[in-house]
C-alpha cells in the first residue's frame, strides 16, 4: 500500500509500504480521509521524541471496515475512531475518564497511523458513522471532540449560563475554531477569537460569525471576560488569557506551542481564577461529536481543505510555512 511516511525532521515520503495485519479484536480500516493535526506537525519538526523517524503518522480518520476480527464489528462498516488506545482497566477507564488511561497507546505514536490507504486499529476503538455522512467531515471528528471536551469542562466551572458570558478563544487554528462553533451553537452570544494570521482571521469570521482581534496590533481588553480558552499554549497567550479573564473567571488551557511558561500567579489566587487543563476527549465525546457534526450543529465545514495523500508532502510543507489556505488539510488517499 502507499503511506506517507515521516522519514526525518521536516521531511515526509510517499512509499511503499507492507498492508497491515489486524490481530485478534482488530479490525483493517481503508482510510478515506485522515487529517493533519498539530501534533503530526510537532513530530514533522523533529519536537516529539515519541514519534521517531519511519513512522505512519496521522490519527484524525475516517473509513470503512475491510477486515473484521470483532464479531461486534461487520466488514462494510464505515466508522472514525478513537486513536487512544486504552487498556479499559485502570481507574482512569472504569470512572469513564478513558482520555486519562495510565496505560494509553496511540495511533501514529506507538502504531502506525492513519496517513496511508490502510490501518489496522482495536475494535474498541471504533465508533460507527451514517452511511451518508462525508468522509472529510467524519475525519473532523477526533479535533471536533478536543474541542467539544475542553467546552464542556469549562461549562461545568463557570458561574453562569453560557449566554449570559463573554467568551475568547485565542487562536483561530482548527481547535480554536471548533471551540468558537460550538461556543456559538451552545448559545453563547458573545464570543470574540484572538488570531495573528489574517486568512485565518477572515476564515473564522465567516465561520463563525464571531468577532475577531488581531494580537499583533490590538490588545484583548484585560479583565474582561468571563472565560478564555488558549487553544495556542505558549508563553505570550498564557500571559494574555490570564490578563484578559475577568475576577472569578475560567481560562482553559488547550494548546502546547510551549511546554513550560511563567504565568500570573498572584491574579490567579487574588482573582479566584480557576486554571483548567484538558487532554483529548473520551468515547462519549467522540460520539456526541459525530451527531453534531452530522446534524451540522458546527455549521458546512467549508473551510476544510482536501488534498489527496499523493501531496501530502507539499501539505506538511505549507502548513510549515505558513501558506496553507486552511488551518485544517485533510489527506484523501487514492480510491484503488
Amino acid at each position: 500500500m502507499k503511506a506517507l511516511v515521516y522519514t526525518q525532521p521536516n521531511e515526509m515520503q510517499l512509499l511503499e509500504q507492507p498492508d497491515p495485519v489486524a490481530e485478534q479484536g482488530e479490525v483493517v480500516l481503508k482510510i478515506e480521509a485522515v487529517g493533519i493535526c498539530g501534533s503530526d506537525m510537532h513530530a514533522y519538526h523533529g519536537h516529539d521524541p515519541r514519534r521517531k523517524p519511519g513512522l505512519i503518522l496521522g490519527h484524525e480518520f475516517a473509513g470503512t471496515i475491510t477486515k473484521s476480527l470483532d464479531a461486534k464489528w461487520k466488514e462494510g462498516t464505515r466508522v472514525t475512531g478513537n486513536p487512544l488506545i486504552t487498556c479499559g482497566m485502570c481507574e482512569f477507564c472504569v470512572q469513564g475518564r478513558d482520555n486519562l488511561c495510565a496505560n494509553r497507546t496511540m495511533v501514529g505514536m506507538t502504531r502506525p497511523g492513519a496517513f496511508a490507504s490502510y490501518m489496522s486499529i482495536p475494535a474498541t476503538s471504533l465508533v460507527a458513522i451514517p452511511q451518508d455522512m462525508p468522509a472529510h467531515i467524519a475525519a473532523a471528528t477526533e479535533p471536533a471532540a478536543t474541542a467539544l471536551h475542553a467546552v464542556n469542562l469549562t461549562m461545568r466551572a463557570l458561574t453562569r449560563p453560557l449566554p449570559e458570558c463573554r467568551a475568547l478563544v485565542i487562536g483561530g487554528g482548527a481547535i480554536g475554531t471548533f471551540c468558537a462553533l460550538l461556543l456559538r451553537s451552545y448559545g453563547c452570544r458573545d464570543v470574540s477569537v484572538a488570531e495573528a494570521n489574517a486568512a485565518r482571521r477572515a476564515s473564522v469570521e465567516r465561520e463563525t460569525d464571531c468577532k475577531t482581534l488581531n494580537p499583533r496590533d490590538q490588545d484583548a481588553p484585560e479583565n474582561h471576560f468571563d472565560f478564555v480558552i488558549d487553544a495556542v499554549g505558549a508563553k505570550v497567550t498564557r500571559t494574555s488569557a490570564l490578563a484578559a479573564v475577568k475576577p472569578g473567571g475560567v481560562v482553559m488551557h488547550i494548546g502546547l506551542q510551549d511546554w513550560a511558561s511563567e504565568i500570573d500567579m498572584r491574579k490567579l489566587t487574588l482573582a479566584e481564577i480557576t486554571l483548567l487543563g484538558t487532554y483529548t476527549y473520551t468515547m462519549a465525546d467522540l460520539r456526541a461529536t459525530v451527531a453534531a457534526l452530522h446534524e451540522g450543529a458546527l455549521g458546512s465545514l467549508a473551510w476544510l481543505e482536501q488534498r489527496p495523500l499523493s501531496e501530502g508532502a507539499q501539505a506538511f510543507a505549507d502548513l510549515h510555512e505558513g501558506v496553507a489556505k486552511s488551518s485544517k488539510i485533510l489527506l484523501i488517499p487514492d480510491a484503488s
